[in-house]
């Protein structure tokens, strides 16, 4: 029977927007009836699990995404009555084409089995509902023809995570099922290395502090997320900030996720009561501190209008390299519309 299984954390609907979970993995945890017969582990999950090929079950035994009673095995090995399997894999493509589309691309690393893009502000990362064309995955399937989820044209191409339309920085495309087997499996165990730079109203308290509390959809918006703290609704999530520069009313954090559920640090920096500058779903578009009027309110509204946007971008990003092994690192630099409120802010604070 299968005990329990859940697909990529918090993937909206089509009446919802296009910013889904920010981990795009699926995770299954089986338990074998009592009257199942020894039979190879490959063959036994490629006959169980739905959408996913026998070659893509092997790719994820070979990537140590595959664990009986705890211990990863090998493709040769039979399950047993009672055996606890627990697999974790790319999700799968949904159904539909995607149009390969010429856009340039911000690359800032690419290899035979991944590559690393900096992404604008502004750019949908996932086709979906009012979204079909000129979004990232179109853009991906251009340049790269033979993508194993996008040979034959269906959505997803390499993602294994993404980030909101209006939140800039680096995501990481796996170019093969290993490696995207593999980085799923990083992000399922939270062994990758996030963080995010933020400019938020007022000062959070301490120079560092940690948000837990679930995060879940709205009861009363299904297109927003809302915090749960006694954890009735949601999934649990954890988010560590470190304060960088204090401007007076608005202040810069550096933000380190644990998870990565739907639109985290907008909603758990809300529910400090700390929302994001210039972000309009979250509270953060209108004067949070500070008279509503006069010089400073036409300052405010000046600041908007340069970066009329969530005050968010993804800075850096560090994983195990799926085949090398090697720890790798990368960063973004701030793009020009949050690197100019900065020094805005910085000018009238001075």
């Amino acid at each position: 029977m299968i005990d329990d299984e859940f697909d990529a954390d918090e993937l909206l609907d089509s009446e919802a927007d296009e910013e889904g979970g920010d981990e795009l993995y699926e995770h299954h945890r089986i338990v074998v009836d009592r009257g199942q017969e020894m039979l190879r582990i490959d063959k036994f999950l490629h006959n169980r699990l739905r959408n996913t090929s026998r070659n893509k079950v092997q790719e994820a035994i070979r990537a140590q995404a595959v664990e009986v009673n705890g211990v990863p095995v090998k493709p040769n090995y039979r399950v047993k009555p009672q055996d606890v399997i627990t697999v974790t894999l790319p999700e799968p493509p949904r159904e539909g084409k995607v149009l390969p589309e010429e856009m340039p691309l911000d690359i800032r690393y690419e290899d035979a089995e991944l590559l690393i893009v900096n992404k604008p502000a502004g750019l949908v990362v996932h086709p979906a509902y009012g979204h079909w064309q000129g979004t990232l995955v179109n853009g991906l399937a251009h340049h790269l023809a033979n993508l194993p989820t996008g040979r034959n044209g269906e959505i997803r191409p390499g993602l294994v995570h993404r980030i909101d339309k209006d939140t800039s920085g680096l995501l990481v495309i796996g170019k093969t099922e290993f490696a995207m087997t593999h980085l799923s499996l990083q992000f399922f165990h939270h062994t990758i290395q996030r963080s995010y730079l933020a400019l938020v109203w007022g000062n959070p308290p301490g120079p560092t502090g940690t948000i837990t509390g679930h995060i879940g959809r709205s009861v009363r918006d299904r297109k927003v997320q809302a915090v749960y703290p006694g954890g009735e609704q949601g999934k649990p999530a954890v988010t560590h900030y470190e304060v960088l520069e204090s401007f007076g009313p608005v202040t810069l954090v550096r933000c380190v996720l644990e998870t990565g559920r739907t639109h985290q640090i907008r909603v758990h920096m809300q529910y400090l009561g700390h929302p994001l500058f210039s972000d309009a779903t979250y509270g953060g578009d209108r004067i949070r501190v500070g008279q509503n009027n006069g010089a400073y309110r036409a300052f405010v509204e000046n600041a908007f209008q340069l970066m009329p946007r969530q005050a968010l971008h993804a800075r850096s990003l560090g994983f195990v390299h799926p085949t090398s092994g090697e720890q790798l690192l990368f960063e973004a630099e701030l793009p020009e519309d949050f690197a100019a409120v900065l020094e805005k802010w910085r000018a009238w604070a001075s």
